[in-house]
């Protein structure tokens, strides 16, 4: 048997993974960061292969074309556009989910050769305030924590993370950790009282956009009792007295705070109060802190509360940020962002010229070069015309989506690696690149505590499909620097990168240049480790500025003064009545626009349709019904979707996920909604605080279709998931009546039309056979969707389509364990019909529960509420 030790490709916990035989695919019981655990989503990977529509070969303006048609175009184009207008006329748009050699690649290539530092990332979206707030505190962007420390803490603060869905590995940790020491507290900050939330000791439900409040009125109280470490601040600390003179004024006084931030006195103190007391206490922070108007200043009055308690680095006491994607720390550490150079380096003069030697670059960049959305914008306006997405999918994923596909279609040239020609993003391409996958390239990634762990391929790219670095390195031979860009392998581009890392390097603590002289087969054996890990230093480290000792040129941190701000909210006039606040997310289930899990039918089970979340307050003030369509509006764009009730939002409040690309459902993109706000020092989009409007559509029928191929209808909005043997659509229409409707499929023939209580099921035929139904009523119904598939294939005289029907229509059971796929009819039946009464036994008898232990507290609720009901 041959097994492969590889990694997941989605979040930044990093999750080592096996594959034996390239079949079968487990959780790596080596590999640190999981310990063989896996998540739904890592755990269906393999799944994941068998993609729709893969791009297998380049196409030209819509034509395929071979390799070498495809790159000599894009070099004849760009160099072209270079020759006429300057390097800052073109630009790269990568992504997290690269791996750490394609990364090197397309900032030496944009960096060093082309002379501009247009090369911006998706992870400016997800994690460049935190980048910002490290650097200038501890003078350098470093995560000095491990995820051991959220198993030893004695306290552990989440906030702005609902990590029980974004990173479910990690918090099964966290969970387990619990479970052994119960006197172990969590504190959980978030305006929703999310699946984290609902597991803390404290919930703090904050008003949305007040953490530099929260977090300066804790240092405030640190301050008062003297719980501040005035030893470590004299001898390890800058700007402590600029920050007492900020702090010590009646605005940070606790009931003002309080105030500030919607909360009670009480919750405050009680909050303070732990953090106080729990010398052991780690803030673990992701993107409800960094995508704001002042992410920055957030995560920096955050990392202020641990420097002054010299709570830095030290075993369970630290601030932790944890990235969003499986390679966005690997991307930092080679200059992703257009604001970075490599190897943790800036823009100075001292580092141009240090790294133009190493790479014996001849037109260097010396300046920070366009941020995403400032990129895209320039786009818009002609100033960058040629421009190459990889990897990244952002018609969808920016803010001001309308805005981006403007310019996408504006582009003089504009050239898409992906590896499906499905995208929003590839809709508006010149040229398509196909890209190869997970399972079939090799390289590294490194995780949010700095651990580096091959990536591995285990089998052959399908078609013409190729590496990013190779199109890269291609790209750049081309244009006429051969000599910097004769790889032969990902090893060669690894080695460089090492050695780059330790190239008179005396301060910095990104340092891998012990790995730069690894061997092919070293390598190739590579097993994963910790940086930083410079020449002539065996071991690795597993937390950072433990001794008090930064990367800033005195060796101390940084306190920073930050002052609040309010969330910038565009709007064209005062706030109407009956406007909410939106805030955007992920869900457990899914990654990004879907591009990767969408097409998998067990992935979409447990949220099949684009939905936006009140509280049952907001829900009555709206006049709207639970399950309505509505539009809903913001100066920026208007989208369709389905309106759902969560009672975890504050009133006024709503949410709505951020997955739903074009390829799902039509304008239901959130971000169409979403004003290109930024952060004035990171550039990272606020995306959580969006002011909005929703009212009626006025639907004239409701539908469902369930078939083997598309519904040959147009509609007013529709949403999409694949089934086994199919795909099911929700649909409906604001012009047309249910009977027009009919009209029209009765032209085409081969349909046949049964009454229902409510409207009527159209049922499409060949050859006698069940290919597709469609059931049409005045309100939408909920249906059994499995069992209504089961149907197609039948033969139309089948004596089961009545008995199939019946139950069909007798309703759906919504999923609750993605991972066993575990229905909350099955674990009502078996606390009613089987007498299971605890938590242990639903876990044994049904299995959920047991993997990535997010739908434990779901699990708690169906017991509570009907063991309750069986007792009264």
């Amino acid at each position: 048997m041959s097994r492969v030790h590889t990694s997941c490709a989605y979040c930044g916990v990093g999750c080592g993974i096996t594959v034996d035989d390239a079949k079968t695919l487990a959780g790596d019981t080596e590999h640190p960061a999981n310990g063989g655990a896996l998540c739904v989503k890592g755990g269906s990977l393999m799944e994941t292969l068998a993609f729709p529509n893969r791009l297998l070969y380049p196409r030209l303006h819509g034509q395929q074309v071979s390799w070498d048609t495809a790159l000599d175009e894009m070099a004849a184009q760009f160099g072209r556009i270079i020759a006429e207008t300057g390097p800052e006329s073109v630009a790269f748009y990568v992504s997290g989910q690269l791996l750490t050699e394609d990364y090197y690649i397309a900032n030496k290539l944009m960096k060093g050769f082309i002379g501009a530092a247009n090369i911006d990332t998706n992870s400016r979206l997800c994690m460049s305030s935190a980048v910002m707030a490290h650097s200038r505190a501890f003078g350098e962007d470093v995560v000095p924590g491990c995820y051991d420390d959220l198993e030893i803490t004695d306290l552990l603060v989440i906030t702005g993370a609902n990590t029980a869905w974004t990173h479910p590995v990690i918090f099964r940790r966290i969970q387990q950790a619990r479970a052994r020491r119960p006197e172990m507290k969590m504190v959980v900050i978030d305006p929703r009282k999310t699946m984290t939330a609902e597991q803390a000791d404290l919930h703090l439900a904050l008003r949305p956009g007040s953490d530099v409040w929260l977090f300066n009125g804790l240092s405030r109280y640190l301050l008062d009792h003297d719980l501040i470490d005035n030893a470590y601040i004299e001898e390890h600390v800058n700007g402590f007295s600029e920050l007492h003179a900020q702090l010590m004024t009646p605005d940070y006084e606790l009931a003002n705070v309080a105030q500030k931030c919607g909360l009670s006195v009480s919750e405050l103190q009680t909050f303070y109060r732990w953090f106080g007391e729990n010398e052991k206490a780690v803030t673990l922070f992701c993107q409800g802190i960094n995508q704001s108007n002042q992410g920055t200043d957030k995560g920096n009055a955050l990392i202020n509360t641990h420097l002054l308690t010299g709570r830095v680095g030290k075993p369970g006491a630290s601030p932790f940020s944890m990235t969003g994607q499986p390679n966005a720390m690997g991307g930092r550490e080679v200059g992703g962002l257009a604001t970075q150079l490599a190897s943790h380096m800036t823009f100075s003069d001292e580092n141009c010229d240090r790294v133009a030697r190493f790479w014996n670059a001849p037109n260097i960049a010396r300046k920070p070069g366009l941020k995403a959305v400032d990129m895209f914008e320039a786009v818009r306006s002609g100033k960058i015309r040629a421009l190459w997405v990889v990897a990244t999918n952002p018609a969808v994923s920016l803010p001001d989506s309308v805005m981006v596909r403007e310019a996408l279609a504006k582009c003089e040239f504009l050239v898409v690696s992906e590896m499906t020609p499905k995208t929003d993003t590839a809709q508006f391409a010149d040229l398509l690149l196909p890209a190869a996958g997970w399972g079939e390239r090799g390289g590294t990634v490194t995780n949010s505590e700095r651990c580096i762990t091959r990536q591995r391929a285990f089998t052959n790219a399908p078609g013409e499909a190729k590496p990013d670095w190779w199109a890269m390195a291609e790209l750049g031979k081309r244009l006429g620097f051969a000599d910097a860009f004769n790889y032969n392998d990902t090893v060669d581009i690894f080695r460089e990168h090492a050695a780059l890392s330790g190239f008179e390097n005396s301060s910095r603590q990104f340092d891998i240049s012990a790995l730069a002289t690894l061997t092919d087969d070293e390598y190739e054996q590579f097993t994963p480790r910790q940086w930083p890990l410079p020449a002539g230093k065996n071991a690795a480290s597993q937390r950072l500025f433990g001794d008090g000792c930064f990367s800033t040129p005195n060796g101390k941190a940084n306190l920073l003064t930050v002052v609040p701000q309010e969330p910038v909210l565009k709007r064209k006039a005062e706030r109407q009545e009956g406007s909410w606040l939106l805030n955007t997310g992920r869900l457990r289930d899914q990654w990004h626009t879907m591009t990767r899990t969408g097409h998998l039918p067990r992935l979409m089970e447990t949220e099949p349709l684009p939905k936006v979340y009140v509280n049952q307050h907001t829900l009555q003030a709206s006049g709207f019904s639970e399950g309505a369509l509505i539009r809903i509006n913001s100066l920026q764009g208007s989208v369709m979707t389905l309106l759902g009730r969560d009672d975890g939002l504050r009133d006024g409040e709503a949410f709505m996920p951020m997955h739903w690309s074009d390829d799902f459902s039509s304008c239901s993109g959130v971000n169409r909604l979403v004003a290109p706000v930024v952060d004035a020092v990171s550039g990272q989009p606020q995306f959580k605080q969006t002011e909005v409007m929703a009212e009626a559509v006025n639907v004239k029928w409701h539908g469902l279709w369930v078939g083997q191929h598309e519904p040959e209808l147009e509609v007013s909005w529709w949403a999409r998931r694949p089934l086994d043997a199919g795909e099911c659509r929700r649909l409906t229409d604001e012009t047309r009546t249910a009977e027009q409707v009919w009209f029209q499929l009765a032209q085409q023939g081969r349909w046949l039309r049964l009454p229902l209580k409510g409207g009527w099921l159209a049922v499409k035929l060949n050859q006698g056979r069940i290919i597709g139904l469609l059931l049409v009523s005045t309100t939408h119904q909920q249906v059994n969707i499995d069992l209504l598939a089961g149907l197609l294939g039948l033969p139309m005289n089948s004596t089961a389509l009545s008995t199939t029907l019946e139950q069909a229509l007798a309703g759906d059971s919504r999923m609750i364990c993605s991972c066993f796929r575990v229905s909350e009819k099955q674990i009502v039946d078996a606390i009613g019909e089987q007498g299971i009464s605890e938590l242990s036994g639903l876990q044994s008898l049904l299995r959920c529960g047991t993997n990535c232990g997010t739908c434990v507290v779901e699990l708690k609720k169906l017991l509570h509420k009907h063991t309750s009901s069986n007792e009264a």
